[in-house]
């Protein structure tokens, strides 16, 4: 009542996963032993405080699990596993046996012992998943819904009754009456009543009607609300004459309030007997705001309603009496000043130490707090005058030096610095579609800056860059070889954000289809290639083959042979005719010629004599 937090419970992040839905166990549900021994016997005084008091709360999580939570130990009781392998959409508690049941998105319904953590008992509840359960008044049957709605015995878990349902997923199930209007004739705990569901995205909330025939599936009776209901909250009518009351919280933050008996058959929808908003109070120039409400809640008299509006983190709770004769109430609040004096409230617990009066203490917790910062102007005055008259004022480089800094890497060739990654640049360019600053990126030779430029850039502007991409594949081959470098980093790097986009076919079609229309040449290219350039070496080898210069065949030197016996005879003849004078001439002549060959020879070995008599004998 006066919404403040009681309890908090924040399950530690790598145990459990996030929240998916809640349900208290009924009053009077029995714990399970605790791990700690026996338990010790309770009083009969505390016996009756414990009935009263909810204790324990189902938690769902999204991984399929389910914890069972005491408020009043402030500990994780149990946990139940091995009943659904996908997120839980809903837990109710059985009114008498310590049964929960639990529907999850993997299509199954499970019903649990509580005492043991095991499943009872495992059937599969529809074709999609099963969003929304509800017991009926006399425990005996229970409704589940995904966008139909079946009706099962708990019995024998097969289904008794059909209902047509909604176009999305049933989002609230609850029965309207305990008992049947028609008196008449006997009771069999669920032929005749009444009960409500409402979905997401339909404003509509829909009434049905359990018979004892099978005829009729659709709804008897609906109620329209201005946006998707959040939050439903209704008086179930326990004698005939007696009219439900409904309380519907809309996503706009707006309530409905409806009142009517529930007897047979209504065609049109049922509009709001009441609508109730907040709103802030316009104070001065401030226009009003809306304030949305969160929830809303009928109280045991079943006049008053409880409202819960604000924010969730500090949700305000406020009992009010309506006026429902009104069909539209506007209910003026200043949250500011509630929270304000509620943290107030709390903060005066804390005791604050004495301070004198040029001090400010900030409280924490109270919104709107400020302090003036002051440039500390005199400290930097006082720091000038220390400087010694003699001293010189340090360079910048030793300042970089003393502060550690590689007063190299901060220095470059072109007087400006260099960057390693143009990722700003690049999402500015897709963003404004400015082709001066996509030309200046996207034409980078660097292997690493196009590498760290692709790591860095946000997720969100990937598809625009391959569409940018895409188009400038399609122009001259020189800038295709740079984007294939642009497509090769982007699809390395953000493969796995790619792989999760639903539209990635048609996306890419594009760029697809480029590609194979490039490929498809390529093996009649590389063939021409090949041949043309086997005809090129071709070419070249008998070119060099006509350019070698004719060699000379006439030889330089011939040696005869002068062995031959006809040759000796006469030489003889010759010797015995000669005189002595004539064979001193030969000898001279031989001795000439022997000189000749000998010079000859050494010209073709290229080493010739240099001596001046040899020149003048060859002269």
């Amino acid at each position: 009542a006066g919404s403040r937090l009681q309890h908090e419970y924040v399950p530690s992040a790598h145990l459990s996963a996030a929240c998916t839905c809640l349900a208290w166990a009924p009053a009077g549900a029995r714990q399970p032993p605790s791990k700690d021994g026996p338990q010790r016997k309770k009083r009969k005084s505390e016996v009756g405080e414990v009935d009263k008091q909810l204790d324990i709360l189902a938690i769902g999580t999204a991984v399929g699990s389910i914890l069972l939570y005491s408020t009043v130990k402030g500990e994780l009781q149990s946990k139940l596993d091995g009943g659904h392998d996908s997120r839980v959409n809903c837990v109710r508690w059985h009114q008498e046996s310590c049964c929960l049941y639990s529907c999850s998105d993997d299509k199954h319904i499970v019903e649990w012992n509580t005492q043991t953590c095991k499943v009872k008992c495992k059937w599969k509840g529809d074709s999609s998943s099963v969003t929304c359960l509800c017991i009926s008044p006399d425990g005996k049957m229970l409704l589940s819904a995904g966008r139909t709605i079946k009706l099962w015995d708990l019995e024998t878990k097969e289904v008794y009754r059909h209902f047509t349902g909604h176009a999305t997923s049933v989002s609230s199930l609850m029965f309207t009456t305990v008992k049947p209007t028609n008196e008449s004739k006997p009771f069999d705990g669920i032929t005749g009543l009444y009960f409500l569901s409402g979905a997401i995205h339909d404003r509509l909330l829909s009434v049905w009607y359990i018979r004892s025939d099978r005829k009729e599936k659709n709804a008897v009776m609906s109620f329209t609300v201005t946006d998707e209901p959040t939050f439903v909250d209704l008086t179930v009518s326990e004698v005939k004459e007696e009219p439900v009351k409904l309380a519907v919280v809309c996503r706009d933050g707006q309530l409905h309030l409806f009142e009517h008996i529930l007897n047979g058959y209504y065609k049109k929808p049922l509009t709001p007997n009441c609508t109730v908003q907040i709103a802030t109070p316009g104070d001065g120039d401030s226009t009003p705001k809306p304030v949305p409400i969160l929830a809303a809640a009928f109280c045991t008299d079943k006049q008053s309603l409880l409202l819960v509006y604000g924010n969730a983190l500090q949700p305000i709770i406020e009992k009010v009496s309506l006026n429902t004769s009104e069909s539209h109430i506007c209910l003026v609040r200043d949250i500011q000043k509630v929270l304000s004096l509620k943290t107030d409230a709390a903060v005066t617990k804390v005791k604050t130490p004495v301070v004198n009066s040029d001090a400010k203490v900030l409280v924490p917790g109270i919104p709107g707090h400020s302090t003036a910062v002051k440039t500390p102007a005199s400290g930097k005055e006082k720091k000038k005058n220390k400087r010694k008259p003699g001293e010189t004022e340090e360079s910048i480089e030793e300042r970089l030096g003393a502060l550690d800094i590689d007063v190299s890497k901060v220095k470059t060739p072109g007087g400006l610095p260099q960057t390693d990654s143009f990722a700003v640049l690049l999402v500015q360019g897709l963003e404004s579609n400015d082709a001066e600053i996509l030309n200046k990126v996207l034409n980078t030779r660097k292997e690493n800056i196009v590498k760290n430029t692709v790591a860095r850039m946000p997720i969100h502007a990937v598809i625009p860059l391959l569409h940018e991409l895409t188009k400038r594949l399609q122009g001259n081959p020189y800038s295709a070889s740079l984007m294939v470098r642009w497509l090769k980093s982007v699809f390395t790097v953000h493969a796995s954000y790619l792989s999760t986009l639903p539209d990635l076919i048609p996306q890419l079609g594009m760029l697809y289809q480029l590609m194979e229309s490039r490929v498809k040449t390529l093996q009649k290219l590389s063939r021409l290639h090949g041949r043309l350039f086997i005809l090129v070496t071709q070419v070249a080898a008998s070119q060099t083959v006509q350019d070698v210069p004719e060699v000379n065949q006439t030889a330089k030197l011939v040696y005869e042979d002068e062995s031959s016996e006809e040759e000796g005879s006469d030489d003889e003849m010759i010797a015995d005719k000669d005189s002595d004078e004539n064979w001193d001439e030969d000898e001279e002549k031989e001795e000439q010629s022997d000189e000749q060959d000998m010079t000859v020879e050494k010209e073709i070995n290229g080493d010739s004599d240099l001596e001046p008599e040899n020149e003048s004998e060859e002269e």
